[in-house]
């Protein structure tokens, strides 16, 4: 089944789109008691609304320049942080998906946050974060969550701090090489061994990350960055702190993949021409993250279909 053709009645379709807004609600709810100010970024953007991957862009003439559609408003937040501090965005995120699995959509709803300081720091918000969203369900949504036969006592057994590991922790307990990217079937078995319950993986190989997350200064190899893995849904929330030294961010960005993926597309460090002057004005340490809201709903649901976290499920086969 793919794209609409998953089957869900009018009441349990209902009952999804009012648990989607209760988590929404509790994130901002936890953001707003913590300081942090909305900002509202681009859904058309340059190179600098891509995540890793240039070949999940979707492309689209802007007036004969090349444009893409956002899959993160990362970068933009970013650079309010020197200035405002605690930032976050909610808002579309698009990917052009090459296939239609359980696992991913062409659109979702990412909601990010940027702040200074740490990844030890940025950890505390995840789990802040993830932990008001819960209790909102918890609280305000009984009714839906028996129509969706949700396991209530899963969701009040979570407590935070959360579970930490490393990637090199990880990879030695699945018995994978380093550099390995974990696939879902290992996120899954990670879980499983560490007690089903949210899971921080911590500080990945530097040449499977992002091009701007700061390199651990002992460990230059890895960097200071997380993953957090969700029951059912495996990774959920992607953060680490960033690199803010321009010239440093230079040198990563010319040696990324991403950027080499770039430049078969044509473009080039212009580009990034904006965001490199706001770091040439000065900035400040800082980290943040991305929460998948889908992958968050999935987990809320106990499902292992993203195509039921969500009233319109978009993939390269249901257009509407």
């Amino acid at each position: 089944m793919t794209g609409l053709s998953i089957q869900m009645t009018d009441d349990k379709r209902d009952a999804v789109v009012k648990i989607e807004a209760e988590l929404l609600k509790g994130a901002r709810a936890y953001f707003e008691a913590n300081g942090f100010t909305e900002v509202v970024v681009p859904h058309i953007t340059r190179a600098t609304g891509s995540c890793e991957n240039m070949d999940t862009l979707f492309g689209l003439d802007f007036f004969g320049r090349q444009a893409y559609l956002r899959q993160t408003g990362q970068l933009y937040l970013e650079s309010f942080v020197p200035r405002l501090g605690r930032v976050y965005c909610v808002g579309p995120s698009f990917r052009a998906e090459p296939t239609v699995d359980d696992r991913h959509l062409t659109e979702f709803t990412l909601v990010e946050i940027e702040l200074p300081y740490d990844l030890n720091e940025l950890m505390g918000h995840i789990e802040g974060t993830i932990f008001s969203m819960i209790q909102y369900i918890l609280k305000n949504k009984q009714k839906e969550m028996e129509i969706l036969g949700i396991d209530k006592r899963k969701l009040q057994d979570i407590s935070i701090p959360f579970k930490k590991i490393t990637y090199e922790d990880a990879i030695n307990h699945l018995g994978l090489k380093w550099g390995s990217d974990l696939k879902s079937k290992d996120e899954h078995e990670l879980m499983e061994n560490f007690g089903n319950k949210p899971l921080f993986v911590t500080h990945y190989p530097r040449e499977i990350k992002f091009f701007n997350m700061r390199k651990n200064r002992k460990k230059p190899e890895v960097v200071n960055s997380t993953d957090l893995l969700l029951p059912h849904a495996g990774e959920s929330v992607g953060s680490a702190e960033r690199e803010h030294e321009h010239d440093e961010l230079i040198t990563r960005l010319k040696e990324s993949y991403m950027f080499k993926q770039l430049e078969k597309k044509g473009g080039t460090l212009e580009d990034f021409s904006w965001y490199l002057d706001v770091l040439k004005k000065g900035s400040i340490p800082h980290a943040g993250c991305g929460f998948g809201l889908n992958r968050i709903t999935q987990f809320i649901l106990g499902t292992s279909d993203i195509r039921h976290s969500t009233a319109f499920p978009q993939n390269m086969e249901s257009l509407i």
